[in-house]
């Protein structure tokens, strides 16, 4: 898990109503690295309260919700992890509200020199690594083991798997070249060490991802205007930006 804090000069809050409030906590999947960064820089920006960022799989950071985490706001890449919290009381219900849909993309180090352009590819015996994030609680992890079920392939490239505890991670594997290939969020794949190829959607469960404010929450209303922000026009346009498709719309 990776925790990012955002700084800023205003003095005065238009989420909380005070003077140098602290910073709201945000327990966000790892996808949204590059995306929330950005937008929690906005958000500080126009309203002065500062967010404190915290990166890891929506598995890991569900559980440590229940384990009674600090956080304000919970973003998930799946709505599913949510759901199980508002089931389980620990979210405001009413806050509960999809941001974006995620996609999958077949992800290269750029140093490979095999042409690997589609999912079949990864089963060329000189690809002796590749990257997935752990399906058991990263969402792109299983989006991932879907397409690759979906195939045919799982049962030839699994001997060859390497896991990441995130999708950050998983890309981390990559761009490094500890995998030669790998299958990761589209919302982080623009990075200068690989080149990729969108996977069809089709393959796997749409990854329909939700937030929540946490019911124990010490700043509600601050957080209920970050995930106001992240699905007004404004987040939207930053969430375009990185490969989200906005619920209701598709991805061009």
């Amino acid at each position: 898990m990776s925790l990012w804090t955002a700084t800023g000069c205003t003095e005065r809050s238009a989420a909380s109503g005070i003077e140098n409030p602290p910073p709201i906590i945000v327990a966000a999947a790892a996808d949204l690295q590059f995306a929330f960064t950005e937008i929690a820089e906005l958000f500080e920006q126009r309203t002065g309260q500062p967010v404190t960022l915290v990166f890891g799989s929506s598995g890991h950071l569900a559980q440590q919700i229940e384990n009674g985490a600090p956080f304000d706001l919970f973003a998930s890449a799946n709505i599913a992890f949510v759901e199980r919290l508002r089931d389980k009381g620990l979210v405001l219900p009413e806050t509960v509200a999809l941001y974006a849909e995620g996609r999958i993309v077949l992800a290269v180090n750029r140093d490979v020199e095999i042409e690997i352009a589609q999912l079949q590819d990864l089963e060329n015996p000189l690809i002796q690594r590749i990257a997935i994030a752990n399906p058991e609680h990263a969402p792109y992890g299983l989006a991932a083991k879907e397409a690759l079920l979906a195939t045919g392939l799982w049962e030839s490239v699994e001997p060859k798997l390497v896991y990441g505890e995130n999708i950050r991670q998983t890309l981390q594997f990559i761009q490094t070249g500890d995998a030669q290939a790998g299958i990761v969020a589209l919302s982080i794949a623009n990075v200068p060490e690989i080149r990729w190829t969108l996977i069809d959607a089709d393959l796997h469960t749409p990854l329909l991802q939700a937030l929540a404010v946490v019911k124990s929450s010490s700043q509600p209303e601050a957080a209920r205007a970050f995930a106001a922000f992240v699905n007004s026009e404004e987040g939207r346009v930053i969430m375009r930006r990185y490969g989200f498709v906005m619920p209701g719309e598709t991805l061009e």
